[in-house]
């Protein structure tokens, strides 16, 4: 580190740690010390926040099925869609507050007015079931008409769609922010970052659905909607005391602009002849660029190339002043990027199609089993989808501290295994959950079928059949997202442009989003399908239906879709990164980086 004449100071690597300045800062605008800012001792109040947003979410989204059921009285095929519907937009909206956090806000400024609104849902939510003129219909006494009570409960549910949409991107890019990319041993830290921002969501998810779950089946609805509100609203407050720990970064302006230029420019530019060397491509200089990371050219996509060749008709200078006509290699290879994203992002759909039965099929069959522990004790039916946690909490810690040093030996990856690999091998657990779900379904229904010829109360149909059955599907899929959500996370980070990393969390949420759409769609189709035959899958009741065909199709589906994966995956490049040998910061005399 050197001082010059005009008070700037210049980052130079430094032999060992081969560290560069990644231009963040802190909450007073100075260059972060790396002492006391950042790494786990931000993350923590970071995860912190993900923890109680995830108690609550699941709290809330476990049970909806059995809410919309039984307290608004909706057949089983509208509740399912319903639920996917909310499930869909809760995850397609991060989209818009992705953009908004890289593009204008920032992410701790879209963390905080997301969580502000997430958190005027829920109480909103509480109020539909506390105050006795929103309340809704009781055994036939109520303050209102039920409509009343629906229209709020649905507003309030899709408040908390809209805060999740800004708080779940930005929060753990946020989080990952808060490790340098270009420092070694904080390169590491943030591998294991995304393993246990996952333990935290688990641990909330896992505490939401058995404490929040149990207290809306055994006190009400509204003393749990109290308690994950209270959460929510003390994490909020534990997230803005870690502010002076925290790194921040400037938002840029929009990300897709540069790309739109892009394809403007390579379709302008389309009969001119490709370079003999790509050294010839434009590119501005390390030190004109504002984040320190170059991209290194590739060969795919080599007609978006010509965005960057130099039109020798006219001067450098005037090419320079117009970005819809010349574009930097950097901006070219984001570009490149998002598109080469694409094949991966449709290939994962099926996975997360499967995931969303977890939330509805799944939680719907636990209610039509025999649910007692011991003599008095009920488990709450959406209190199963704890085992979903379990399965991925012991595999993110299996992963990350037995199995990613032993595959570090073998592989010489710094990984264990690619981001892609982990991908697709969690693809494999979505497999054996629809087959595992499909055989148990099969069971259930010939108990259903048996207690019908013997016993004339339909009450009792399936009750000699313990809801722990389901307890396999739900640990293979959460080992499922061990794997491949995690994967996801780490990868749309990863691999998006830096500057949207929020983005990129987005996109990997858009694929359950995307899913729970499909997933609907699906249903709809198959209902149609199969209502012609004169025995649909998918009746009004689960034992009016036949879902084991409906799972035994979703594997197939998954089966065929892994092999395309594969196919896509092993096709796929890595972004490669140049990282600039200096760069200059304005700091006082008293700042210093550490």
């Amino acid at each position: 580190m050197k001082k010059t004449k005009g008070g700037e100071i210049v980052l130079r690597e430094y032999d060992e740690e081969k560290w560069v300045y990644d231009s963040s800062f802190d909450h007073k605008g100075r260059v972060p010390l790396r002492a006391s800012t950042g790494a786990w001792k931000a993350s923590l109040f970071i995860i912190a926040i993900e923890f109680s947003e995830r108690l609550s979410y699941f709290g809330l989204g476990t049970s909806l099925i059995i809410y919309l059921s039984r307290v608004l009285h909706q057949d089983l095929k509208t509740a399912a869609r319903n639920v996917n519907y909310w499930g869909g937009v809760t995850t397609v909206m991060p989209l818009l507050g992705g953009f908004l956090a890289d593009a204008y806000i920032g992410r701790f400024s879209t963390v905080l007015a997301s969580s502000i609104v997430y958190l005027m849902g829920l109480l909103l939510l509480t109020m539909s079931r506390v105050i006795p003129s929103l309340k809704p219909c009781d055994r036939g006494s109520c303050h209102n008409s039920g409509t009343v009570h629906e229209i709020v409960f649905f507003v309030a549910i899709y408040l908390v769609s809209i805060g999740t949409g800004g708080h779940k991107p930005a929060l753990e890019s946020f989080g990952a922010d808060q490790f340098d990319d270009d420092h070694p041993l904080e390169k590491k830290q943030k591998m294991s970052y995304f393993n246990w921002w996952g333990v935290g969501l688990c641990s909330g998810l896992l505490l939401g659905v058995t404490l929040i779950v149990y207290i809306q089946d055994h006190v009400g609805w509204d003393v749990a909607d109290i308690i994950i509100t209270i959460s929510m609203a003390a994490s909020l407050l534990v997230f803005c005391l870690g502010r002076p720990f925290y790194r921040f970064r400037k938002p840029n302006g929009s990300p897709l602009k540069p790309m739109l230029q892009v394809l403007v420019a390579s379709f302008t530019k389309r009969n001119l002849p490709h370079p003999s060397d790509s050294s010839q491509l434009y590119e501005i200089s390390e030190s004109e660029h504002k984040h320190g990371r170059l991209l290194a050219h590739t060969n795919k996509l080599k007609s978006l190339d010509k965005a960057a060749i130099i039109d020798e008709k006219q001067s450098l200078a005037e090419q320079k002043k117009n970005s819809w006509k010349l574009s930097t290699v950097t901006e070219v290879e984001e570009t490149k990027l998002l598109i080469n994203m694409i094949p991966i992002w449709i290939t994962t759909l099926p996975f997360g199609i499967c995931v969303a039965q977890a939330s509805t099929f799944f939680i719907k069959q636990g209610t039509t089993l025999n649910r007692k522990i011991g003599h008095s004790f009920e488990l709450p039916a959406a209190s199963i989808y704890a085992f979903t946690a379990i399965g991925m909490i012991l595999s993110v810690t299996v992963y990350d501290v037995i199995l990613v040093p032993f595959l570090r030996k073998v592989t010489r990856n710094e990984r264990g295994m690619s981001i892609l690999q982990r991908i697709g091998f969690g693809m494999i657990f979505s497999i054996a959950t629809m087959i595992v779900a499909a055989v148990v379904e099969r069971k259930r229904l010939d108990i259903v079928t048996q207690n019908m010829l013997i016993e004339a109360n339909p009450l009792k149909r399936s009750a000699s059949m313990s809801v722990f059955w389901l307890v396999p599907q739900f640990l293979i899929i959460g080992m499922g997202d061990a794997f491949t959500l995690v994967g996801l996370q780490e990868y749309f980070y990863d691999q998006v442009p830096d500057s949207m990393r929020s983005l990129g969390i987005a996109f990997y949420l858009s694929v359950i989003g995307a899913a729970n759409f499909i997933s609907s769609l699906l249903i709809t189709i198959v209902d149609h399908i199969t209502s012609r035959t004169g025995s649909t899958w998918i009746g009004k009741d689960l034992n009016s239906s036949h879902l084991d065909y409906f799972y035994w199709l979703l594997a197939s589906i998954t089966s065929i879709n892994l092999v395309i994966y594969v196919l896509v995956a092993r096709q796929y490049s890595y972004k490669n990164v140049h990282r600039k040998a200096n760069v200059v910061v304005n700091c006082s005399d008293s700042e210093a980086i550490a």
